[in-house]
């Protein structure tokens, strides 16, 4: 895991691929609780034996955005920023979701360092976020998260 412990240590890794967290598996489970959550209780997600025989992937799939609200979780698995009094989830952008997570698979986050800056004291970082599908040649997405951080 990365330790970074202040914004010059940040900054080193312009450019850079800061790391890949651990493999998570995508459970119907998960996904049936991120449906209750979100009351986005679609069929595609929800209905196994529909999915198995009407769907064009024969299995349930994850909602993109619970592919995306892992992304916190699993940036955690990546890098530790330490010397902090706040991090702040400041934004995403310019995502495009490449292929659909079906249920049961393994995903990964790769993140890498795109943008940073300092904002009178606060520093903003723009991380270019892959979630990887085990076995899969194209990721599930590509997009860019912005956090901001206050170090001590």
């Amino acid at each position: 895991m990365l330790v970074i412990n202040n914004f010059e240590e940040y900054e080193s890794y312009l450019g850079k691929e800061l790391g890949i967290s651990q493999w998570h598996t995508i459970d119907q489970e998960q996904i049936n609780k991120f449906a209750d959550a979100t009351l986005d209780h679609q069929w595609i997600h929800t209905d196994t034996e529909r999915a198995k025989n009407e769907g064009p992937f024969k299995a349930t799939i994850a909602h993109g955005y619970l592919t995306l609200s892992l992304i916190p979780y699993l940036w955690k698995q990546i890098a530790d920023v330490r010397n902090i009094k706040m991090e702040i989830n400041y934004g995403i952008e310019r995502f495009k979701f490449g292929q659909a997570v079906l249920v049961d698979n393994e995903v990964q986050l790769k993140a890498k360092l795109m943008c940073i800056s300092n904002l009178r004291g606060i520093t903003k970082v723009t991380i270019q976020a892959t979630l990887v599908i085990k076995d899969q040649p194209k990721p599930a997405y590509v997009g860019d998260v912005v956090f901001l951080y206050h170090f001590i």
